[in-house]
Parts: C-alpha cells; structure tokens; sequence
C-alpha cells in the first residue's frame, strides 16, 4: 500500500525567505552614488587635476627654450621674481582686476535693467528677445575682429558715425588710454545677453504673491523692485556675477583678436592671461609663465569662493 503524500500549499500572504546579499552588493548599495559619479570624477580628474599639477611642477623649475629642454628645480625664486615685477606683472594684475570690475558691473546692471523689462509679456516679445541674443552667436574671436574693423580709424565705421555728428575721429583701439574701455565695451556688448538669461530665468521662477502684496500696500515700482524683488533675486544674481565674472577674468580672446601679442605696443590691454601666453609662446619661459597661470589660478579659486560663501550666506 502506497503512502499518500499531501502536497504542502504557501499562504498568499507568505512572502519569501530573503535571500542574504552579498557583502560588496552591500557596499555598492550605500556608496552607490559615488560609484556612479566615479567615471565622471575620474575623466575630470585627467582633464584638469594633471594639467594643474604639471603646471605648478613646472613653476617650481626654470624650464624655458624647449619643452623637452633639461631644467633645474629651483623651488620658490621664480614666485619671488614674479612677485616682484613691477613693469609687467603687477600692471596685468591690475587690469585683470579693472577690466572684470567694470564688465561684470555694467553687464549684470545693463542684464537686470532688460530682464525687467523682458519679464512681462509684451507684444512682439519674442522677437525681441532673439534680437538681445544675437551677439552669443558668434565666436568671441570673430566678434573681436568685427569690432576692430569698427572701430578701425582710418576706415572705420565708428569714426564715420561720429563725424556725422561732428565729432572727430577717436584712436579707440589704437589709442593707449581709449584701447581698454574699448574692449571692455566689447565684451560687454557680447556676454550682457548671458547675464540676461540668468537673471530672466530668476525673475519667471518668482511669485507673485508677494509683488500683489506689496502692490495693495501701496508701494512704488521702485520700493518693490528694491524691498521684494531684488531680495528674493539676489541668489540669481550673484549665479550671474560667479559664472561672468570667472569668465571675464579669464577673458583673452577678445583682447587678443583686438591688441595682438603683447596686449599692444605698450601693453595696455595686458591682461594676466596674455601676459602668461606671452611668456609661454613668444618668449618660452615656460616656468615663469606657469609661475603666473598657478597665480592666477588661486585669484580665480579665491574669487569663486568668496562668491560661494556669499550665495550660501544668502540661503540661511
């Protein structure tokens, strides 16, 4: 006689034995984030943490003539020899610090005065706003040497105009007091649309309960710009002064395509960028040329810090 065997059934609401995960499955579970970050990490960490550090190792040598030329360690002395330039470098320092200044002022003043006034709809709106736009299309190369063809002053159009006017010609470029403000007023006709994209991006993510508010309190437009909506934008804006003002402190092509090597004659528009080229291309010294980029690097990290510490600050 055989044995009859009743089969064994599973409750619906039983759930499965679970199964034990693996201990690396563990890991990579709680460090999952920076092991999808990793290939990211690492390719930055190629493109810009080597470069950096060569160039810092080579600030340390007097490495000049040829890349593949012998050079001595020498340590700190061309940091010294820098530091005291007083013909060139601390005059670049200067007109880094004044060209930046002045742009970054005028480009995020001129970007709010026409996210303003972008930030209503208004007939014919889109149009506009291509219009405002149209100087990011071109190359900041290109955009130099149109302006130089501008302000050229013999054949110039810049001239022409003025002389309509009754006004006489002006050297512009070619002047040595008159060749700064004139790029400045380059890159500021180029990089304001930038900042006015920033700032109009702010501006549409605001409410406007608290415009409707102050406006049945009875405040002017101006009390509300300068109570309600610059507060509230303030984040916004110093975004826009971070991402401009590192790029105009970088700014070298404009200044090139206009001046040409040296920053001009007599160097007006030297920036420390076209100073460290100019030493790197036309003189090959490059260890002091790296001396000048690793300078410049710790003003720009500086400077982004500070403008971090600031955005952080205004968050709390």
């Amino acid at each position: 006689m055989s044995a009859v065997t009743t089969p064994v059934t599973r409750s619906p609401d039983a759930r499965p034995t679970p199964v034990a995960d693996p201990a690396w499955s563990r890991w990579a579970n709680a460090h999952r984030k920076w092991l999808l970050a990793a290939p990211a990490m690492a390719f930055v960490a190629v493109l810009i943490v080597f470069p950096v550090a060569w160039t810092g190792y080579l600030s340390l040598t007097d490495a000049e003539g040829s890349v593949r030329a012998e050079s001595n360690f020498i340590g700190f002395q061309n940091y010294l020899d820098v530091l005291a330039d007083t013909d060139r470098f601390w005059p670049a320092v200067g007109r880094t610090v004044l060209f930046t200044g002045v742009v970054l002022l005028v480009e995020v003043a001129l970007g709010m005065a026409i996210a303003l006034l972008l930030w209503r709809p208004f007939r014919g709106e889109k149009w506009v706003r291509v219009a405002i736009l149209l100087p990011l299309v071109a190359t900041p190369v290109a955009v130099g040497m149109m302006w130089r063809l501008i302000f050229d002053p013999n054949i110039g159009m810049a001239n022409q105009l003025l002389g309509w006017v009754g006004i006489g010609p002006q050297p512009w470029l070619a002047g040595q007091n008159s060749a700064l403000p004139t790029t400045m007023f380059i890159d500021i006709w180029q990089w304001t649309p930038m900042v006015v994209l920033i700032l109009l991006a702010g501006l549409t993510s605001l409410s406007d309960e608290p415009q409707e508010a102050a406006l049945i309190d009875g405040a002017s437009t101006w009390q509300r710009f300068r109570h309600v909506t610059l507060p509230l934008l303030m984040p916004t804006v110093i975004v826009a002064v971070l991402l401009r003002g590192i790029d105009a402190l970088k700014t070298f092509d404009i200044l090139y395509a206009t001046k040409g090597r040296g920053g001009g004659s007599f160097h007006e528009v030297e920036t420390l960028n076209v100073y460290a080229y100019g030493l790197s291309f036309d003189y090959n010294e490059y260890g002091v040329s790296s001396t000048v980029l690793i300078i410049f690097f710790l003003i720009i990290i500086g400077v982004m810090w500070a403008l971090t510490y600031r955005k952080k600050g205004l968050q709390r």
